[in-house]
Parts: structure tokens; sequence; C-alpha cells
């Protein structure tokens, strides 16, 4: 054989091997992401870690991002820096899934200098049940309607959230999933 024909099944090899790993990425995204809220986003009302209560219909009107994250989870601490410079330009709650009590939230987040965060303590994991949350990190893109247009679960990236609200803000759907128009 000759050399280009060694070079070409080389690259043949290649292409369908990051096929093949590009395919199980899709394939174990998808299975993450299988019983995830979608549509009208679940309602809920809540208290967060400074004592005030926060209820989803109070977004409205303006975009949402709803991350769920544990302090027990290394892919969570990855994604830190991220939601702390989202939460500069837009609406961001965080939900501390089965990571303690609200003492043990409050220490976490002082201990990785994570000021600003509105987080609600979900010690029992009944709010994550509700946007069927199974693993963490998650992050929920609502638009002003309270409709979820996007939602990821495991890592993303901060440009790639700030692009999804982006969308939601300029291109909202009411809750039949139709464009809102403006009068």
């Amino acid at each position: 054989m000759n050399k280009n024909t060694n070079t070409k099944k080389k690259w043949l090899r290649l292409i369908l091997e990051a096929l093949i790993v590009i395919g199980l990425i899709l394939v174990i995204r998808a299975w993450q992401q299988r019983n995830v809220a979608s549509g009208v986003a679940p309602g809920f009302q809540s208290v967060l870690l400074d004592g005030n209560t926060v209820n989803l219909e109070d977004y409205k009107g303006k975009p949402v991002l709803i991350h769920f994250w544990a302090k027990w989870c290394p892919f969570c601490k990855i994604e830190e820096g991220s939601i702390t410079d989202i939460q500069k330009d837009w609406t961001v709650l965080t939900v501390a899934y089965q990571s303690g009590n609200a003492d043990d939230i409050k220490k976490h987040l002082q201990e990785r200098k994570l000021q600003g965060w509105q987080t609600i303590v979900d010690e029992d994991g009944r709010l994550a049940d509700l946007f069927g949350v199974t693993g963490v990190p998650a992050s929920f893109i609502l638009d002003s309607a309270g409709n979820i247009r996007f939602s990821e679960v495991g890592l993303t990236s901060e440009w790639g959230l700030r692009a999804r609200l982006w969308w939601a803000d300029k291109f909202p759907k009411k809750a039949d999933n139709t464009p809102v128009t403006e009068q």
C-alpha cells in the first residue's frame, strides 16, 4: 500500500471515531434530559436563604435562569463563575439541591465567595422533582411568559446560557407556544 492510501484510512478512522464520540454524547445528554419539565414552568413558592419569599409568578415579564446545583457536585463548581457573571445582567434563581440545610448552604456560599446568589434550599429534592431534575448542574431558561424555553443538564458554557437568555428575551412565546407579538 502506498502512503496516500494509509493517510486516507487514518483520516477515515479518525472521522468515524469522532462521529461515534459525538453520537454517544448526544445519546447521553438526551437520556439525562428525558424527564425534565417543558412548556409552561411549574409554579412554585419558596423561601430564599435571605428569608424573603420567592414566587415564580413574580418573575413573569422578564427572562429568568433557574440553576440547580449541589455543593457536592464537582461540575457545579466549574460553572460557579459563569452563574455569578450571568446574574450581573440577568435574573438568576439558584437552587441548592440536596446539599444540606440553610446554614450548610450559607457556609458553602461564603467559602466559595458566591455573593449575591438568590438561593433556594431544596434539601429534600421536591423542587427538583417538580422540574424533573435527576442530575446537576441543571439549568432552565424561562421567557417573559413563564415558558421553559431551554433546559440543560450537565455542563454548559456561560456564552451558551447568555445566548439562550437573549433568545428567550427577544422571542418569547405564549403558553400555547405561539410567538408573542407586540401591539
